[in-house]
Order: structure tokens, then sequence, then C-alpha cells
């Protein structure tokens, strides 16, 4: 059955607990050095409407570690910049090759791109949902504190894209979620559903809000596509930076999480991001063995793990 990974919850709560399991077996695998290759002969196709770093690299190495091999794409360098549309272009693209992955703007390309694609489609990320993030997130909790259920994630700041991920997340695996954000960048209610209002908490002080939580984490103050808010935005999030103050009304043994790229001195400081809190380095380098399990579950479905 062909399926899609374009928001979290495309997954159950048993998928989404397989693919923990299956990235950690599969990241320990690759830490003794033993192949695997499930995906030979596999062609991943990525699309970059946006910039990527992490997206990118964790993509395009970790399908060759599983075998395949993978075209980079620029909307420059396909038949997109000169008119032909998404439907046409998935029509094409998936005939010729066996996942695509879509980094770009709006959540309605990829959907629309997934409604004519004969090939299993993941959201790389929109101005929505970023949800191979979260997914990488979570395990990395998993990996040094544990099952997320029941706990609490306090996020700082702009209510963007990663934090609408982390709402489903939370409706998903049973956790809660606490937001503090400046007046004037309140959530979009017309964005969180029942079952994820329900697991939110709002609060107008960014301390009160990090009370208690097992893990703190943020974003830039200004994401792609609001730059000409810059200063604006800077003025407006200057309290709600995480700092050392900050961390230190979460839980004793709090962990401190970034999707990167940071800006440091604005939305957290040196001492946090490089602190023994922090897991923002192992979180980045989770990507690829998160998106690892997801590329071998949506290619060849769930695997018993030795």
């Amino acid at each position: 059955m062909l399926r899609h990974y374009l928001q979290f919850n495309d997954c159950s709560r048993s998928e989404t607990e397989y693919l923990f399991a299956r990235a950690r077996w599969i990241k320990d695998r690759l830490r003794q050095g033993q192949p695997h290759h499930p995906l030979q002969g596999k062609t991943l196709a990525m699309i970059f409407e946006k910039a990527s770093t992490r997206t990118r690299v964790s993509f395009e190495t970790g399908m060759g570690q599983l075998g395949g091999q993978v075209l980079c794409l620029s909307k420059n360098d396909i038949q997109m910049a000169r008119g032909e549309t998404v439907e046409d272009t998935a029509r094409v693209l998936s005939r010729m090759v066996d996942v695509v992955m879509i980094r770009t703007f709006a959540q309605s390309m990829v959907e629309t791109f997934a409604a004519h694609s004969r090939a299993p489609v993941i959201n790389g990320l929109t101005n929505e949902f970023h949800p191979c993030q979260v997914l990488a997130d979570i395990y990395t909790f998993l990996e040094h504190r544990g099952p997320i259920t029941g706990k609490t994630v306090v996020w700082i700041g702009d209510p963007n894209n990663v934090f609408y991920t982390w709402l489903q997340a939370a409706a998903l695996l049973d956790f809660k979620v606490h937001l503090s954000s400046p007046a004037g960048y309140p959530v979009d209610e017309a964005r969180v559903p029942a079952a994820e209002r329900s697991r939110l908490e709002t609060f107008a002080d960014p301390f009160d809000a990090t009370r208690g939580a097992a893990l703190v984490t943020t974003d830039v103050w200004t994401s792609m596509g609001f730059e000409a808010e810059n200063e604006q935005r800077r003025r407006a999030f200057q309290h709600w930076q995480v700092n050392a103050a900050l961390m230190a009304h979460a839980a004793p043994d709090a962990v401190f999480m970034h999707c990167l790229p940071a800006h440091r001195g604005e939305e957290v400081t040196d001492e946090v991001i490089d602190g023994p809190q922090s897991l923002v380095w192992d979180e980045a380098e989770n990507r690829m063995h998160a998106q690892k399990a997801l590329l071998e579950f949506l290619l060849v479905g769930e695997v018993k793990t030795p």
C-alpha cells in the first residue's frame, strides 16, 4: 500500500514507536560497521525550494548508507521553474524514482504532489509542518531520557512549523506541550484540533512555562520567509531567550534541543547550546538515523528487528 509522510500523524502510534526502535537498530548497526542495504537499486529524488543543510545531508547520506542513490533537484533544475504543474511533475517523476522528499513553502504543494504520485512522498519541511525534525527530536529524547509519554515539552518563542508538529506528536504519543511566546505571536487556533488543544497550555511568562519541563526547545525568532520582520521580531522576542536562568526552572534532568541553524545570542545563549543539558548535536545527527528508518518503512514496510 502506498504511504506518504506529510505530517507527523500520518503514522499511527505503534508505527511511530516502530520507527524509533528501528532507528536505534539501524544506528547501532552503522556504529558497529555492519552494512545494511535494504534499498539497493532504489532512487530517492529530493526537491528543494528552500535552502537546507541538515535535511539534504541527512537524506542523501542516509539513502546512500541504505544502498540507494539520490537525485538532488532544485526547482530550477526541473520544469516546474518553467510552468509545469506540480501534478504533472509528480506523475512523471514518480514513474522514474522510488521515493520523493520535498522541502518547500506551502503544505498544499506536498499534499498535491502526493495526491498525484505513484511513489511515497516525504515532507522535508513546509511552512506548516516539519515531521522529520520532530521524529528525530523525540528519538533523541528516548535515547537519553527514555519514553516521552507523560512528560512536558516547553516551546519558547515563535509558534512555527516545528511547534505545530510538536502538538501533533503530543496528541499521538500522550505528552504535554507548554508554549510561551510574545504578545502578537499567538497560536493559530484554526490549526489546532481538539485532540491537540487538550495537550497544550500557553503562558505569558517563559519562566512559568518552563517550570518542571523535561525538554526545553526553541527555534530562530525569524523563520525562512519572514526576513522582512527581522528587526520587529528581534525586539518582540528579546525576553524569550533560552539561557541558564530559564533552564534552571526546568526539571533537574531537563534537556535542551534546537532544530538548527541557531542564532546564538538571540533565541539561545552559548552556555546553553554548548552546555551539558544540550542534545543539539545528537539531535542533528539523529535526523539521518530516523529518516533511514522512515525510508525503509515506506519502501519495504515493517521489518522484524533481531
